[in-house]
């Protein structure tokens, strides 16, 4: 019997701080929840999500079976992160576009809608208003906080912002911060959508239309960092869509329609796109992972940015992730030892990219379903 998961709305009416200065009050934050907390609140797990995920972690609904959660592979009963011996919450990050509060929605202390007005957040004000909500299920200590790519960078922030409400951080395909090169693919993102001509500095809402090409664009160079080289060649190579008999090669000539299979990929992947996801929120999120560098008020220094941590991590990479390479997850495994913490490391020789940490490698979801194992044999 599947998974059935069910959406939940939380409002707030007092202001969050943020980073930037700027406060937002009076907003939402969607989550779902997998399992039954136990009698000693304990065994709460905190999956937080990446750039275009969400709450909807594992499951489907039962009016929408078809819908399947975006991490059903990791969490559920009898899945490494197993629903049956932990309480699992997925929250919907503030700013997204998929129930909580963001740009499309409208600003209550002026009923106009946020659109390019939203405020800048950052992973920190993501994790203080995830802190928020899980106070509000009367959890006072998380058995773990588990993310990937993004979403390890949040788990790492729990460990800083909130040591001892953290027992355990799993934090997998990520980084301590974005390299020049991530901060780069992020801003030609970035431009392909705000010069769009459909944009309209933010406020396309009010002319009733959708920067569909700068979505597209930003997609379609998003799917190429998640993909390996060898991934990439093995999927599609030199492929054509669809041959031209008349031709010895089989080429159209054109500069303008599709010839090779994966141009055809990520177009698709990019049509797709833009027709859910909102343009200002990919604003938001990409800045907000340039921005994230714990270390950067520390001079740099991450072994004396990471001394606070309490949690036990465990850390996980895949060899052909060339967004977020295992030197970076090296970098944070490194700091933690330094640190005398307890650390767990998995390197994982896996030829999927970045993508890997979604899929199914049995070594990997393996290596997880030990460490939670773990996990419960410490439940209080």
């Amino acid at each position: 019997m599947s998974l059935i998961a069910t959406p939940h709305t939380q409002h707030f009416d007092a202001p969050l701080a943020l980073r930037s200065g700027a406060a937002i009050a009076h907003y939402d934050l969607v989550y779902e929840t997998y399992g039954t907390l136990n009698a000693g609140r304990s065994n709460a797990v905190l999956i937080c999500h990446a750039l275009n995920a969400s709450h909807h972690v594992a499951g489907v609904y039962a009016d929408d079976p078809g819908n399947e959660g975006w991490w059903s592979n990791m969490v559920g009963p009898g899945k490494p992160v197993d629903t049956n011996r932990f309480f699992v919450v997925g929250i919907n990050n503030l700013g997204s576009c998929f129930g909580s509060t963001g740009p499309m929605d409208a600003n209550p202390e002026t009923g106009e809608i946020y659109g390019a007005n939203f405020p800048v957040l950052t992973v920190e004000d993501w994790v203080a208003a995830q802190a928020l909500l899980i106070e509000t299920l009367g959890i006072t200590q998380l058995a773990a906080v588990m993310g990937g790519s993004l979403g390890g960078m949040q788990a790492l922030s729990w460990t800083l912002q909130y040591p001892d409400r953290v027992c355990h951080a799993v934090v997998v395909a990520s980084a301590p911060n974005l390299s020049a090169e991530n901060i780069a693919f992020n801003e030609v993102a970035r431009r392909a959508i705000s010069t769009d001509p459909d944009f309209h500095g933010g406020d396309f809402y009010r002319f009733g239309v959708v920067p569909a090409r700068g979505l597209r664009i930003a997609r379609m160079i998003a799917h190429i960092t998640y993909l390996s080289d060898d991934v990439m060649n093995q999927k599609f190579g030199r492929a054509l869509r669809d041959a031209v008999a008349q031709n010895p090669d089989g080429y159209k000539f054109s500069t303008q329609d599709v010839e090779f299979q994966i141009e055809s990929y990520l177009r698709h992947q990019g049509d797709k796109f833009s027709t859910y996801f909102d343009a200002n929120t990919y604003l938001l999120i990409t800045r907000a992972l340039d921005y994230f560098d714990p270390a950067r008020v520390h001079g740099g220094d991450l072994t004396k940015t990471l001394a606070p941590t309490q949690a036990k991590f465990l850390l996980a990479s895949f060899s052909t992730d060339w967004r977020f390479p295992p030197p970076r997850s090296r970098e944070i495994v490194k700091a933690l030892l330094e640190n005398r913490r307890d650390v767990s490391y998995a390197e994982i020789d896996a030829p999927h990219g970045h993508d890997a940490f979604l899929l199914t490698d049995e070594r990997y979801l393996n290596v997880v379903r030990s460490y939670f194992d773990g996990i419960e044999r410490g439940l209080a």
